[in-house]
């Protein structure tokens, strides 16, 4: 046991850090454990953490972590978001009465053998984010959209066929089970790696069209604007502006809810925080590949786990008051034609 512990905290300390945060904040928090994760010896269990409403007619906010173990300042992120939240239960009389009518889910650490492995695949090679049974439309880029090579490679996406990941298939069942039953939800997965700015992107991934839930897009993104106009710039847009890939789970999810709960609204987002700054400003990084997605220097880490803070308030926030800002139907026609010119028509 005490060998098992010393090699979690050596190579899993984001494991001991959650651990310890759950244990402090057991009065405010609801957890359960979809998966357990087998490296060597050791099981790691992927944790599912709620806080808030209970009712089933509560908007909800799902933050999710970890996917790409590499990139393991997504989960960082999200521990330090839960922290923030589970002290101020202890004193903020506000905060309490805000979350009665909003239900917070986290599940910050999907791929903990990609993380104690360093690696962007889970165990079995496979990237969990191009493992769900989605096809992109028309040209991608090779390899980085997915493929079914060989898991020896980045991007591999399973065998045709194969049931999903264990880890893949854990996240698509917390979100059917406890997000898509809601009237409303947003969901933000965290990543990093690309460009130098920070992108909150939502679906598709694997084509060029609207989605059908644009309109609402658009409304979120004037809305965070109006509301913090000096704030963090980060550029809000479609994904598949920059590029498409096959087997996106958010795609996947986001179909998935258009079919099973036509009348409730699922806005999946991926908040990919740009690590290209954070080498830009320390070129050292450059040799070492897991410096190309997480900041290494301490100072600069401190200010990436408080800056998307106010972001993540604002989405709470947004969620709780979902019926304020959506758009009424009279609008969204005309909502639609301004998203789809602003993001999917070329300017001549």
């Amino acid at each position: 046991m005490t060998n098992a512990l010393h090699q979690i905290q050596r190579h899993l300390p984001e494991h001991t850090q959650l651990e310890r945060l759950l244990h402090q904040a057991a009065r405010h928090i609801r957890v359960t454990t979809p998966l357990h994760v087998p490296i060597g010896d050791i099981d790691i269990p992927v944790r599912v953490i709620e806080l808030g409403s209970r009712s089933p007619n509560a908007p909800v906010i799902g933050f999710f972590g970890g996917v790409h173990g590499v990139e393991r300042i997504g989960t960082q992120v999200l521990i330090s978001w839960l922290h923030s939240l589970v002290h101020r239960l202890d004193w903020d009389d506000q905060l309490r009465e805000q979350l009665e009518r909003v239900r917070l889910l986290f599940m910050p650490m999907i791929n903990p053998g990609g993380i104690w492995h360093h690696r962007r695949s889970n165990l079995n090679g496979v990237d969990l984010m191009r493992n769900a049974p989605v096809d992109a439309m028309g040209p991608v880029p090779w390899l980085v959209s997915g493929h079914r090579i060989s898991n020896r490679l980045p991007w591999y996406r399973g065998k045709l066929g194969a049931p999903m990941e264990a880890e893949s298939a854990a996240v698509v069942r917390v979100v059917q089970e406890r997000m898509h039953q809601s009237p409303f939800a947003i969901s933000v997965d965290c990543h990093s790696g690309f460009g130098r700015r920070d992108r909150l992107w939502c679906s598709y991934a694997r084509s060029h069209k609207p989605i059908a839930h644009i309109a609402e897009v658009l409304s979120l993104k004037r809305l965070f604007e109006q509301t913090y106009p000096n704030h963090h710039p980060y550029i809000i847009e479609p994904q598949s502006i920059n590029y498409t890939t096959h087997g996106d789970l958010w795609d996947h999810l986001y179909d998935s809810s258009l079919e099973s709960h036509p009348d409730n609204l699922f806005l999946p987002f991926t908040l990919e925080m740009g690590s290209w700054l954070w080498v830009r400003k320390n070129p050292r990084q450059m040799f070492d590949y897991f410096g190309y997605f997480n900041p290494v220097i301490s100072h600069r880490k401190e200010r990436v786990l408080r800056q998307h803070l106010p972001l993540f308030e604002f989405l709470t926030n947004a969620t709780r008051c979902w019926r304020n800002w959506t758009p009424r139907p009279e609008q969204r026609e005309e909502l639609t034609r301004q998203a789809i010119e602003q993001w999917f028509i070329e300017p001549q």
